[in-house]
């Protein structure tokens, strides 16, 4: 096969791919700011139950705590729901102590208590939402950090937009400025700007379940979790996926600074794989379309990339279209990347892109395969999906 032949063959997913990123670049920048203000009739009532699923979060619950207590919104309209998972620590006794002294409605529930509630994230989420009593449930996690206006945000939202019956917000990855930080921070940033850009094009892929809102009502009308309770992973995009498939046009990206949860990057590459690794576990078990092209597509380019480079080593002739590709690659997640970056108040990771990019097919393929076994450590605990 001659040299541009094979050079067409590796441009091909790139290509795809940049348009990809043009199509989500423009549903971006097209995604409606979140609304400034909150109608006071909306603030008499209890609107929000806040849900936290907790492990062994000693360390981090304090500061979780102490920023909701900090929340403009009035504390009658919100109540806090904290469940146990089984912790080994202090977690409950933590929780129990801030909930004599809270300004906010704040109740403990311990899943060992609960008959038949298992283990996991979903099984606590489950315990909490048996217990709410808000129309809207929104869910963060014990090691997150919060603004003061990230629940009127979600407020402002939902006051001014009946259609909306899934809000999926923003997160930042926080950490020490070293080099694994920024290239983790960057891939993260790349995800979640392409979960609010797909959900602004209604084509929603994924989201994250530290930061995001749906109606108690919807998720019973789906019937929640079911169908992938086995799975520890994805109690934020199956739901997405449900929603959505129930009905269309309700699914909404809280495009608002005030809206962005930090949570702390893993602290070393060691944690980082693992949970990668518990994220891959349940790729296999989609049934969303748009989520399996994106993927694929994902995951081809970088691979187009990286057999270009070994190809051209071979076959000299090859480089210009070797570096066409990576050009059009880099360029391509530059341009989209830029006005996410500068939303989550990180321009400069922008520079990690082509570093990032070095690395990704070897660490994506890693990931995928990985995830594909069906079971990884999390929480101490050992977790095995089928």
């Amino acid at each position: 096969m001659s040299s541009a032949w094979v050079g067409v063959a590796l441009l091909a997913l790139p290509l795809l791919y940049a348009a990809r990123m043009l199509a989500l670049r423009r549903a971006w920048a097209a995604l409606p700011t979140g609304p400034a203000t909150v109608p006071e009739q909306f603030l008499a009532t209890r609107q929000f139950s806040v849900l936290v699923a907790a492990r062994n979060e000693a360390a981090h619950l304090p500061g979780l705590l102490a920023d909701l207590a900090r929340q403009s919104l009035p504390a009658a309209c919100f109540e806090v729901i904290i469940v146990d998972d089984h912790s080994t620590d202090a977690t409950a006794e933590i929780v129990a102590a801030a909930a004599a002294g809270s300004p906010f409605s704040l109740r403990l529930i311990r899943l060992g208590d609960e008959p038949g509630a298992g283990t996991g994230k979903k099984a606590a989420l489950q315990a909490a939402l048996r217990r709410a009593r808000a129309p809207w449930v929104v869910c963060t996690d014990a090691d997150c950090r919060l603004g003061p206006d990230w629940l009127r945000s979600y407020a402002a939202l939902v006051a001014t937009d009946d259609a909306a019956r899934f809000i999926s917000g923003p997160v930042l990855l926080t950490g020490p400025a070293t080099a694994l930080h920024h290239l983790m921070g960057l891939e993260f940033a790349g995800l979640i700007g392409v979960g609010a850009a797909s959900i602004g094009s209604q084509h929603p892929t994924m989201c994250n379940g530290a930061n995001l809102a749906y109606r108690r009502a919807d998720f019973v009308a789906v019937r929640g979790f079911a169908g992938n309770e086995h799975l520890a992973s994805g109690d934020d995009e199956f739901l997405l996926h449900k929603l959505h498939a129930a009905f269309p046009g309700s699914i909404r990206f809280l495009k608002s600074p005030a809206a962005i949860v930090s949570t702390a990057a893993p602290a070393t590459l060691g944690g980082l794989l693992r949970q990668r690794v518990r994220w891959a576990s349940k790729w296999r078990h989609y049934q969303h379309a748009a989520s399996q092209r994106l993927a694929l597509l994902v995951l081809g380019a970088n691979v187009a990339l990286f057999l270009g480079l070994l190809l051209g080593l071979i076959r000299p002739a090859l480089w210009p279209w070797v570096l066409g590709i990576w050009v059009l690659k880099l360029g391509a997640d530059a341009w989209f990347l830029g006005p996410v970056l500068r939303f989550l108040g990180r321009p400069r990771w922008l520079r990690w892109v082509l570093v990032l990019q070095v690395l990704y097919a070897p660490y994506a393929l890693a990931i995928g395969l990985l995830g594909l076994r069906g079971s990884y450590e999390w929480k101490e605990r050992a977790v095995t999906t089928k």
